[in-house]
C-alpha cells in the first residue's frame, strides 16, 4: 500500500501546469496508473492471490489470454477494439481514482 501512495505522490506531483489538452492526457494517464497500481494491489490480496496462482497455472486460460492480447496494440493507428479497451480502462480507472482520493 504504501508503494502504491507512494507511487500516485510521485506521480501527482510530476504534473506541470499545462493547457487544456495536455491536462486532459494527464488525467488519462492518472487514470491508467491509477487502475494498474489498484489492480496490482488487489492481486495480492489474501484471497484473490489463491485464485490468480490457479490462473496463472492453467494453460487453457493462459492460451486465451496470450490469444486476447494478441488482438491489442500500441501502435497510434489503433483499431476500434482498441479503443474501447482503452476508454472502459480510463473509465474505470477515474471511477477508482474518485472513489479513493
Amino acid at each position: 500500500m504504501r508503494i502504491c501512495i507512494f507511487m500516485m505522490t510521485v506521480f501527482l506531483s510530476v504534473i506541470p501546469a499545462a493547457a487544456p489538452a495536455q491536462m486532459s492526457a494527464s488525467k488519462d494517464a492518472q487514470y491508467l496508473a491509477t487502475i494498474k497500481a489498484v489492480a496490482n494491489y488487489k492481486i495480492d490480496d489474501e484471497e484473490e492471490l489463491r485464485n490468480v496462482e490457479r490462473l496463472r497455472e492453467n494453460e487453457a486460460f493462459n492460451r486465451q489470454l496470450q490469444r486476447m492480447m494478441g488482438k491489442l496494440q500500441n501502435t497510434r493507428t489503433k483499431n476500434s477494439k482498441n479503443q474501447r479497451v482503452l476508454q472502459i480502462l480510463k473509465q474505470a480507472g477515474k471511477e477508482i481514482y474518485d472513489i479513493l482520493k
